[in-house]
């Protein structure tokens, strides 16, 4: 058995690693491949987040009670919305659960890269890690209000029919999938202009008040002019809030609500838009991440 120049002889030659340029990886594919590394990041995010805490994990229950009690005060009680709207809690938290979902995913995204700036140096490592494993704890910390909202629509009569999982799985869809490609975009602008976090933190107060999570669409529809109701329908973050609500709070109701004709059809429209920003996000994170190392 011959081996490489300098080898033991009779033993064989250790594998080479295959060599890969900076700044270029896979892209999607990688994520895959180093799935582990990806479980070890997003392990490591989470014992950061929660080290020295009282509650740790625990936290990830009070954020979203603590959202949902001002805006049911605000909003449900002072503004009589409560009045309006038949189970208003669950119809109000079914489309928060979603929201802060798609936020912390974008705010956390955006920083992933530049929170990460040493082992960008001086490791090589698929930097989309990073974003996805943003999205990952996202998803860690929707587990617990998702459960909450489910316990609340048993109680009152919710069953997990096949329209309501898929009504689920579309809409969640739809947000992980943009929030992974607006993540992707953000946290490849963030290192080289500074600002982009400001611009999305002021983004995501717009998210929160351009949805009909604490109001019903059909305020939009009685009191916008048409165009504006085609362009407030054409946000896919309001199309997947809408399929959340007719997913757990609708069956709930005596279902005389009625929501936006072909909801199902304009959803997979909102998810196909997603995937192209996914695409376009991946291209841009991919064009920029060749001069990671040297801006950081």
């Amino acid at each position: 058995m011959t081996g490489a120049p300098g080898a033991a002889p009779g033993r064989a030659a250790a594998p080479v690693a295959e060599l890969v340029e900076p700044g270029r990886g896979g892209g999607p594919v990688d994520l895959f491949r180093h799935r582990y590394l990806l479980r070890l990041i997003v392990r490591r995010e989470l014992r950061a987040r929660y080290q020295g805490s009282l509650l740790g994990l625990g936290w990830s229950y009070v954020r979203p009670a603590a959202h949902f009690a001002v805006f049911y005060f605000v909003v449900g009680v002072f503004l009589g919305m409560n009045r309006q709207i038949e189970h208003f809690p669950i119809y109000m938290f079914s489309g928060l659960v979603l929201v802060s979902f798609f936020n912390e995913t974008l705010i956390n995204a955006t920083h992933a890269v530049l929170g990460n700036a040493p082992l960008v140096r001086k490791v090589y490592l698929p930097r989309e890690l990073f974003p996805a494993a943003s999205l990952l704890v996202s998803g860690v910390h929707l587990l617990p209000g998702l459960a909450i909202v489910t316990v609340a629509a048993a109680w009152n009569g919710w069953r997990p029919t096949p329209a309501a999982l898929g009504s689920m799985l579309l809409g969640f869809a739809l947000v992980a999938v943009l929030g992974m490609g607006l993540g992707l975009m953000c946290s490849a602008l963030h290192v080289f202009y500074r600002d982009t976090d400001k611009v999305v933190d002021i983004s995501t107060l717009f998210v929160t008040w351009s949805v009909p999570m604490i109001y019903p669409w059909t305020v939009v529809r009685d009191t916008a002019p048409p165009w504006a109701l085609d362009l407030y329908l054409a946000n896919p973050l309001a199309d997947a809030v809408l399929l959340f609500e007719r997913a757990f709070w609708w069956p709930t109701t005596d279902r005389s609500f009625a929501f936006p004709d072909h909801l199902t059809r304009d959803g997979l429209v909102s998810l196909a838009v997603a995937v192209v920003v996914l695409v376009v996000g991946q291209l841009v994170f991919a064009r920029l991440q060749r001069r990671f190392a040297e801006e950081l």
